[in-house]
């Protein structure tokens, strides 16, 4: 391929800045940034297609760094390629509030397709970031019109191989013959503990391989830059494999203590830093200096790239006189915004419609929309005959040679994978044509909460169809019934999670989540039937709490989610009859909603001088900023019959009643009793 003097020097410009960095910051991971230096400049000089000036094209090719602690390396090629990010933004690595924070970050820095860090994750946002490329080529590319051919390329380490979610991942990404996806191993066999060989002696080459990845190894990614590249040129001709590059390189290369542990995560001593840049033809006692002859080979990149983008879009303008609706379709997708009038098709319910379990009301749902929002993309973790998650006539996304479906299919079989499922998910979301939706119990969200806490921290749009969602699964009993599940993930910022009570709740739910473009969603959903409440309106529920049964100077108000709230409604004929209370009900399906709220509103439904009682079969912690009593479970629940575990608890009428008349009892001495949302403004303020 040839390669130069000035492609050296870009690759120690890389090394040195890296040492930079890290040292003025005095804090950070010079060590992998250097090892990968020279596989990083021949990917991007020599391979990927991208434009700087638009980092949201959309058929840039796609890089991750699963890696992330390596991201002086990723920082270092924006700014030499020419992105918005300064040698200023270098030098302000790790500080508050610079767009160069110490793991890499999407929407903080152009540039940065998705948020790595937690090792594993890049990797498998990876692969969802190739099956989103392979379904949209689908769908949209015709004869003559290539529109959508670009690579994912991503760099991992040897803890990323460790994570059992990249396993998950790679596995499938193996099954569906991701030919578009290039992952590149900096093998430099070194952990923050020191030699893998301590801990990671298994035969990677042979596991990916048993995958059905295509493996490829570059003997010595240090110096070997012919190699490097063609590694990667075999790796772009095979389609119907990913490929794995084994890149065996030396870590901190140039350092004094390269080879070791000393150099993944500590800044260089001053020493240090002296010799290498003396090694590497660089004045000592300067800093952050990138030769002009490295900025115009960087330059010179980046100029191509745009050029290209700009032979797209004129690519782009003749599709859309051919194929004006999908060029419209596919303009909309990368907006963001949803087709005009789709809500139309959401049902609606009346108390005269018969009790359906939540989970099939989502399943309805679904259904109703799915032909309406053609980017949906579904799949379940091998629960899809108990999350109701596959519409009737969907097709499966799989590789067109097994005759198992299509990559234009729309419903993806995950297996038992919820982990990667939700790190794939990331992936299809960032890609910025698919809003993907994945299926399992509730309790098991909890393997994928790594994945999770990511969707919410990269502002990503999806939604979690998570059913079984409290002891009502009943015989399956404590290990899978979830308990601290919500009160987890209610606790996780940027997340929504509904636990609908019944078929409006349920089109509310999914309203919001889709109409939220920078929020993930979790969805609980019953197994058991539940009926269609009076009072229930979707105009009400997407406000996150409202009240479904209102009564005049009311003794009490009830607070529920879920299946419950039917229950509680039959609590407040169990207080009228027997005791003579009077009752109100406020259905809360969504707390993090309800908190977007004016003040004003939020005390129309919890107002002041009324005692409260929160039901929910969970733990009941976080429940406090909304009322002043709590009636839940905190404790494991029991297997048996669903009706037979509620009642052993006593979520049943009498058991709410009698915890309704406690709760006023406690409280009828305290004068002008404050509602707890006055009590958490007060506390904000």
């Amino acid at each position: 391929m040839g390669f130069s003097e000035v492609d050296q020097l870009a690759i120690n410009t890389i090394r040195v800045l890296a040492a930079d960095a890290t040292a003025h910051a005095n804090s950070g991971h010079p060590g992998a940034p250097m090892g990968m230096a020279p596989v990083a400049h021949v990917l991007f000089n020599k391979f990927m297609r991208f434009n700087p000036k638009n980092p949201n094209w959309v058929n840039r090719d796609r890089f991750v760094l699963s890696n992330g602690h390596g991201c002086m390396l990723q920082y270092a090629l924006l700014h030499l390629y020419g992105y918005e990010l300064s040698i200023d933004d270098l030098k302000a690595f790790r500080s508050v509030d610079s767009i160069t924070p110490g793991h890499p970050e999407a929407h903080d820095t152009p540039g940065v397709e998705v948020t790595t860090g937690p090792l594993g994750q890049g990797i498998s946002n990876a692969v969802g970031l190739a099956m989103a490329q392979a379904h949209t080529a689908a769908v949209f590319n015709k004869p003559g019109f290539d529109l959508i051919d670009n690579y994912t390329y991503c760099f991992l380490g040897d803890g990323c191989l460790m994570e059992g979610v990249s396993a998950e991942a790679c596995s499938l990404a193996g099954h569906l013959q991701l030919g578009n996806l290039i992952a590149i191993w900096d093998d430099n066999k070194i952990t923050i503990d020191g030699d893998t060989n301590q801990a990671f002696t298994e035969d990677v080459v042979k596991r990916y391989e048993a995958y059905g990845w295509q493996v490829l190894t570059v003997e010595d990614g240090n110096h070997d830059l012919e190699g490097i590249a063609a590694a990667i040129k075999k790796a772009q001709e095979v389609k119907d494999k990913p490929t794995l590059i084994q890149l065996k390189t030396i870590i901190g290369f140039g350092s004094k203590q390269q080879g070791t542990h000393g150099v993944h995560g500590s800044p260089l001593k001053a020493d240090d830093i002296k010799q290498l840049k003396q090694q590497f033809g660089f004045d000592p006692e300067q800093s952050f200096v990138v030769p002009q002859e490295v900025y115009d080979l960087c330059h010179k990149v980046a100029a191509s790239g745009a050029a290209l983008e700009e032979e797209w879009n004129k690519l782009f303008a003749k599709y859309g006189e051919q194929y004006k609706a999908e060029h419209d379709d596919l303009v909309r997708r990368l907006k963001g915004d949803l087709p005009e009038g789709w809500e139309k098709h959401l049902p609606t319910y009346t108390p005269a419609d018969s009790a359906v379990a939540s989970r099939k009301l989502s399943e309805i749902v679904l259904s109703k929309i799915f032909d309406a929002i053609p980017e949906l993309v579904g799949g379940s973790a091998d629960l899809t005959g108990s999350n109701l998650t596959r519409t009737k006539g969907a097709i499966d996304f799989q590789p067109p040679a097994t005759n198992l479906g299509t990559y234009a299919g729309r419903y993806v079989r995950y297996g038992v994978r919820e982990h990667g499922m939700g790190a794939i998910m990331n992936g299809l979301a960032a890609y910025g044509t698919i809003i993907p939706y994945g299926g399992t119990f509730l309790n098991f969200v909890s393997y994928a909460a790594g994945a999770v806490r990511l969707s919410a921290l990269s502002r990503v749009r999806l939604i979690w169809v998570a059913t079984h969602d409290s002891i009502g699964l009943g015989e399956d009993g404590p290990t899978h019934q979830p308990i601290e599940t919500l009160t987890h993930f209610r606790a996780l910022p940027n997340c929504m999670v509904w636990r609908p009570a019944d078929g409006n709740e349920t089109s509310a739910a999914y309203y919001v989540s889709l109409i939220s473009k920078h929020t993930p969603s979790i969805i609980a959903l019953s197994r058991q039937n539940l009926p269609q409440l009076e009072g229930s309106l979707i105009d009400k529920a997407v406000k996150g709490g409202y009240v479904l049964h209102e009564e005049e100077k009311a003794d009490i108000t009830l607070v529920s989610t879920g299946s419950e709230v039917c229950i509680c409604i039959d609590a407040v004929k169990e207080l009228a009859s027997k005791h003579n209370i009077k009752a109100r009900v406020v259905s809360m399906p969504c707390f993090e909603v309800f908190d977007t709220q004016p003040k004003e509103y939020q005390l129309s439904v919890l107002p002041d001088g009324i005692p409260s009682l929160s039901v929910e079969v969970m733990s009941t912690m976080g429940w406090e900023r909304y009322t002043h009593e709590q009636f839940g479970l905190n404790r494991f629940g029991a297997s048996g019959a669903y009706k037979d575990v509620y009642k052993k608890f006593e979520f049943t009428p009498e058991g709410i009643a009698k915890r309704a008349i406690a709760t006023i009892n406690f409280w009828k001495d305290v004068p002008n009793i404050r509602s707890p949302i006055n009590r958490a403004f007060q506390q904000i303020l």
